[in-house]
């Protein structure tokens, strides 16, 4: 009875052997896993655009909120004053274009009164050249006395001097008018600097109000009445919940066989035992240490080899079993089949080649 038991118990467990190594040889061989992975998400820092002392605050802390929701109030009456000035600035800006284009029709009428008198002189110069050729022949005949003549010619001579006067005047006016034409453009220009230091003022005005720019949850709130905040100043951050993923720092010699789509086992330490399901969606264009603050230097004398990991961003379907509970920053588990792929080798995203990655492995 004792032989039969142990028999039984060999068998038992060397079918557990060949079970166990079945199923890595058809599954676990491909299952790729790694706690170093946490829950993130595209979190928003509000800050104010505009200097100023916070009036009011309209959100609590882990307060719920939709995009547009007003979250802060800064102190507006220097804004909105300022928005007055300017809208004066542009009103007075219109009338002073406005008194061009009148100086501009005037001085039409004016060009217009300076060629009536070039006709005018004109037409006197032609009867004094008249009257001084008949006092001419009239003097020759002993008809018409000297005086008479001398009297005619400095006539004539008077209607050359005020035709080239009103020719004169006339070319004043017209160049006036090119003078005038210069000046409009002047203030259209300045017209429309003033409209748009009018449109910043209104835009500093409406920065006063501070709103969510995305559905979420308000969080890290820091912001409080009275305070003087400045651009750059962080007053609170809205988290998009419930739209998470998760950020999965795999070893370099764990991503030979992962590809974008494969499927992912997602444990969160916060509730154990209740595992969703994840995809993978892309992979980081480096390894961590490559964006940390003092990336390593290798061409050194003490060089040390440490494998290297490589962040995989994995999606969470919006309806899993945890919708709603995730928050950024909670540890889990992320297992990937490889199995599964859609051609696109993680190699060539790494700028290696597969068998370059199994040789890099094997060493």
């Amino acid at each position: 009875m004792k032989r039969t038991l142990v028999i039984a118990l060999a068998l038992l467990a060397a079918g557990a052997g060949v079970a166990g190594g079945l199923y890595w040889w058809r599954v676990g061989r491909f299952l790729e896993s790694t706690d170093n992975a946490y829950v993130q998400a595209d979190i928003s820092v509000v800050s104010p655009k505009i200097q100023g002392y916070v009036r009011e605050i309209r959100v609590a802390e882990n307060q719920r909120v939709r995009a547009g929701d007003v979250l802060v109030v800064i102190e507006d009456r220097d804004f909105a004053a300022r928005r007055a000035e300017a809208e004066a600035q542009l009103a007075a800006q219109q009338a002073a274009i406005t008194t061009i284009e009148d100086e501009i029709v005037q001085q039409q009428a004016m060009i217009a009164q300076a060629e009536a008198a070039v006709t005018s002189a004109e037409a006197d110069r032609l009867r004094a050249q008249q009257d001084l050729a008949r006092y001419r022949t009239l003097a020759e005949s002993a008809v018409a006395s000297r005086q008479r003549l001398e009297t005619a010619e400095a006539e004539a001579r008077k209607g050359d001097a005020a035709l080239l006067k009103a020719k004169a005047g006339l070319a004043a006016e017209r160049n006036r008018l090119p003078v005038l034409g210069s000046q409009k453009q002047e203030a259209q220009a300045k017209l429309g600097q003033l409209r748009a230091a009018l449109e910043l003022a209104r835009i500093d005005l409406d920065d006063t109000v501070i709103r969510a720019p995305v559905d979420g949850v308000v969080g890290n709130r820091s912001v409080q009445v009275g305070q003087l905040v400045k651009p750059g100043t962080q007053l609170l951050a809205v988290v998009p919940l419930p739209e998470v993923y998760i950020v999965a720092n795999f070893k370099e010699t764990q991503v030979q066989r992962m590809r974008p789509g494969q499927r992912v086992s997602i444990t969160v330490d916060a509730f154990p035992g209740r595992a969703i399901a994840g995809t993978v969606e892309s992979f980081a264009p480096a390894s961590g240490s490559e964006f940390s603050l003092l990336p390593p230097e290798n061409a050194t004398g003490n060089f040390t080899k440490i494998v290297q990991r490589l962040p995989v961003r994995i999606a969470v379907p919006a309806a899993n079993p945890l919708a709603g509970l995730l928050r950024p920053g909670l540890s889990v588990v992320a297992e990937v089949d490889t199995r599964e792929a859609d051609g696109s080798a993680v190699g060539s995203l790494l700028g290696a080649s597969a068998p370059a990655l199994r040789t890099a492995s094997a060493r």
